[in-house]
């Protein structure tokens, strides 16, 4: 597996996922460049958004069902469910990474739906 990946998929894991936060340095630059709407510039908005996500959802994870990497670009498909009933949300992660770290993030969310037209699955 590319290292980016695994680098990316080690930061899921052990940022999102465990809450490890005080770990965060090793995978975000500190000047990390987010083009999500809702957070800022920077490593430590992410830190604090995690950090009060995990408060509020403690058993909120990402289930990584696919990832893709070209360059220093790596894609991640995921399903981030909140409690063990929740049907889900599908997101999509877009991270770039230089020098060993992730320095810009995209995502796009959508809910999983009940049903879709063709009857495949959104994830």
């Amino acid at each position: 597996m590319n290292t980016n990946a695994e680098l990316v998929r080690d930061y899921v894991e052990t940022v999102w996922n465990r809450g490890r936060t005080e770990l965060a340095a090793k995978y975000l630059a500190e000047d990390l460049v987010q083009h999500n709407p809702q957070l800022p510039n920077g490593s430590a908005p992410l830190v604090a958004f995690v950090d009060g996500l995990r408060q509020q959802l403690p058993s909120g994870r990402f289930d990584i069902r696919r990832m893709a990497a070209d360059g220093d670009l790596v894609f991640v498909h995921s399903l981030f469910t909140a409690a063990d009933a929740d049907a889900g949300t599908v997101v999509v992660d877009v991270f770039r990474v230089a020098d060993g770290v992730i320095t810009e993030h995209w995502d796009v969310r959508e809910p999983v739906p009940p049903t879709t037209a063709s009857g495949n699955d959104v994830i």
